[in-house]
């Protein structure tokens, strides 16, 4: 049996097989597995192998409205990737781990305040209070009228809704794969089989009922720090004192290590987080409560009291985290293992900034966009306008701006820099595959060192990401200047002489800026789910970062592996007993679906499959970027336990996948000993630069295409299914007593 798996928002089954006339023989319309139909004559692959393959490309962006909600909750899914992208080394696990559920907490946090902006201190303070900004508007005008703390009250189910709806829609998608469940695995430390122990567990329920205490506490300080500034009483120092240790329990919470890990349901911890949200839930009910009823005498302001310290505080926190989280991540005891790392180590640290940049432009984009609203702009606020934002999100706007050009800038540098050193190794590259070539060769010659220049750029992704990291925490750090009571505007025009209407027109752009980025990934989020062309590059994105479980952020997009690893480990058990063997196939994504799946089968069924690879990222990207989780000691096991029956394909010009244990490129050292170093092989891309008698033009360039229609993928699941077939008739009458 061959099952194939494929890559990234892959083609449809009959691609894969390379048949259109299918069967699905297993699973469902979002995930299944197919075979072609007798009729077509195409049943059977190299070596006499049966043709079956596993389409899961559905699985994380199947629906428009599944693919629309990843896009708003990219921050959260972000965030926690970052818990499985710590380095290697049990030393680091928990002060890392820590470091991202607290930055994981604090976007949650970021997501009340944007609720609470926009219904607080944008309508109910800011509108409600003046008569120019409800001309026209008898939506508000109704409760215009009413006292400030009813007003504050009664917009406050706004943001109480926003967190309801994230906490239903976790809970929904967590029960989304329930039914596919595999035995514990028992893992020991950093492991793939941990994968399938998160979504449903305990756990994850205790992380989503902090996370919601910690939004409604939020919710809550917003309305006691305004009520306080209208005056203190008994009632408003009592709830404030609760919201305090409720804010300082979801901390130490997060903060101790083990304490959320799987247990028994029953259990004290289990108990303490669920009666923490409800807890939380009542306090909220309380506080709103005591704003709406107490008749109180409230401040005259420019905007809602002291809304502007909270926000540029838990930006300035989001600083301090990321800062700790980097020097965290770059420490290293003595005497430990120092393994290559794409992002310099600095994997979490880097993603964890983007995260946070991403989500403080998001917010502060939907609070401009609505203040743009309520003062009736079409381009830029200016500074007299009723429903100008507050300072903190003013400078996540200008932020973001100048961040956008300077990484821009940096782009260009880094391309320039390296551009005549990837070239170099480019040509040396063709020149060894492609030894004196014809001159009716060279155009192609060009374009081939042209794509074996492009795939190397990969490599320099690591240093832009670092200087955009870098940039997005400068950026964050500049609320602190929103927390010491400076404003862009006053600042850059004592500073620099820039005119208060120029930044402004700044502050616009970036706006405008973080627009088109929602816009575009609306549109491509809507088109992936109905365009194969657009999934392929769109949908990259998701499929990457929903293959990890929600282990610091409860708010992520729900996890495919959670149903795709026991639906293939299940199936690989049942062929394992109808077949005398079972060659896996990954391309790209596929690769480390696979990989996590090897580590789940059963010893006796591993004897029975083989792993064959291509365009595979497994070493090159993934085990860079989550060295804990699939570093090199991990790719090691999965070839000891199938006896390193396992190739994989590679070639130059493909911008993604790689080898995994040697390269053997122009100048490389010696290989591995074996078996490691016989695992990799790298394929001529294309195979030839001239055409083919009878044909008008040379063979294509694949670059990260799967390699199934190649002929060297054939000759290599031969190999492998006559290595399994000589395993099969060396142990005899064994195997049907170990399968069954």
């Amino acid at each position: 049996m061959e099952l194939r798996v494929h890559g990234v928002a892959g083609a449809g089954a009959g691609q894969v097989l390379g048949c259109p006339d299918v069967r699905q023989v297993a699973g469902d319309r979002r995930a299944g597995f197919y075979r072609p139909r007798a009729q077509s004559g195409h049943t059977t692959g190299a070596g006499g192998t049966v043709l079956e393959a596993y389409q899961w490309s559905d699985l994380p962006s199947g629906t428009a409205a599944r693919t629309l909600s990843l896009v708003f909750l990219l921050p959260f899914m972000l965030s926690n990737v970052t818990f499985w992208m710590r380095p290697a080394g049990r030393g680091l696990q928990s002060g890392v781990t820590v470091l991202c559920q607290l930055l994981a907490l604090t976007l949650t946090l970021v997501y009340a305040l944007t609720a609470a902006g926009i219904a607080l201190d944008l309508l109910a303070w800011k509108c409600m209070g003046s008569s120019r900004c409800l001309a026209g508007r008898g939506w508000l005008s109704w409760l215009a009228g009413r006292p400030v703390g009813l007003r504050l009250a009664l917009l406050a189910l706004v943001p109480f809704a926003a967190v309801a709806l994230v906490w239903f829609l976790g809970a929904r998608q967590a029960r989304s794969y329930g039914a596919f469940r595999l035995p514990p695995a028992n893992p020991q430390g950093d492991h793939l089989t941990a994968l399938d122990r998160w979504d449903v567990s305990p756990r994850a329920k205790r992380l989503r009922a902090i996370h919601v205490a910690a939004a409604f506490v939020t919710l809550d300080v917003v309305l006691l720090a305004a009520r306080a500034a209208a005056g203190t009483s008994v009632t408003v120092a009592v709830l404030s004192a609760l919201t305090g240790t409720l804010l300082a329990t979801c901390v130490v919470l997060l903060c101790v290590p083990g304490l959320l890990e799987p247990a028994p349901t029953a259990s004290t911890t289990d108990r303490v987080p669920l009666v923490l949200r409800a807890v939380a839930g009542g306090l909220t009910v309380a506080t709103l409560g005591s704003v709406a009823v107490e008749p109180v005498r409230w401040p005259r302001s420019d905007g809602l009291p002291r809304y502007d310290d909270i926000v540029a505080i838990v930006f300035v926190t989001q600083t301090a985290l990321l800062v700790a989280l980097a020097v965290l991540v770059l420490w290293r005891p003595a005497g430990r293992d120092h393994r290559p790392a794409l992002l310099r180590g600095l994997g979490a640290a880097v993603v964890a900034a983007v995260a946070a940049g991403l989500a403080g432009a998001l917010s502060g984009e939907l609070v401009y966009r609505a203040a743009s609203l309520l003062s009736k702009r079409t381009f830029w606020l200016r500074s007299g306008d009723l429903a100008v934002p507050v300072a903190a999100y003013r400078w996540a706007l200008l932020a973001f701006f100048l961040t956008t050009i300077a990484a821009v800038a940096a782009f260009a540098v880094i391309i320039l820099s390296a551009r005549a050193d990837r070239r170099r190794t480019a040509a040396a590259i063709v020149a060894q595959d492609y030894p004196a070539p014809p001159p009716e060769a060279t155009p192609q010659l060009q374009r081939v060192e042209k794509a074996v220049t492009q795939a190397s750029f990969t490599e320099q992704l690591g240093s832009l990401a670092i200087a955009y990291a870098c940039l997005t925490v400068i950026g964050l750090a500049a609320s602190v200047l929103a927390l010491v009571g400076l404003e862009p505007a006053p600042l850059a025009q004592g500073l620099l002489g820039v005119p208060s209407d120029v930044q402004s027109v700044v502050m616009a752009i970036g706006s405008y800026l973080i627009l088109a980025v929602v816009i575009g990934l609306l549109v491509g989020g809507l088109f992936a789910s109905r365009t194969a062309g657009f999934r392929r590059y769109v949908g990259v994105l998701w499929d990457l970062g929903t293959f990890w479980p929600r282990a610091a952020h409860p708010f992520a997009p729900p996890c495919y592996t959670d149903r795709a690893v026991p639906e293939l480990t299940d199936r690989i058990c049942q062929l394992a007993r109808r077949y005398d063997g079972v060659v896996l196939s990954g391309h790209s994504q596929g690769s480390i679906i696979l990989a996590a799946t090897v580590l789940r089968l059963r010893p006796e069924v591993r004897r029975r499959v083989a792993l064959l690879t291509h365009a595979s990222p497994l070493k090159r990207l993934c085990a860079q970027l989550y060295p804990a989780y699939l570093g090199e000691p991990v790719l090691h096991e999965i070839g000891d336990r199938i006896g390193w029956r396992w190739l994989n394909l590679w070639s130059n010009t493909d911008p993604i996948g790689g080898w995994i244990f040697s390269r053997h490129r122009p100048g490389d050292p010696p290989a591995r000993p074996p078996p490691a170093a016989l695992v990799d092989r790298r394929l001529r891309d294309p195979e030839d630069v001239l055409a083919p008698p009878g044909d008008g033009a040379p063979p294509p360039i694949k670059g990260h295409t799967s390699y199934e229609s190649d002929d060297r993928y054939a000759a290599a699941v031969r190999e492998l299914a006559d290595r399994l077939r000589a395993d099969w008739e060396q142990r005899g009458p064994q195997n049907c007593a170990e399968l069954h």
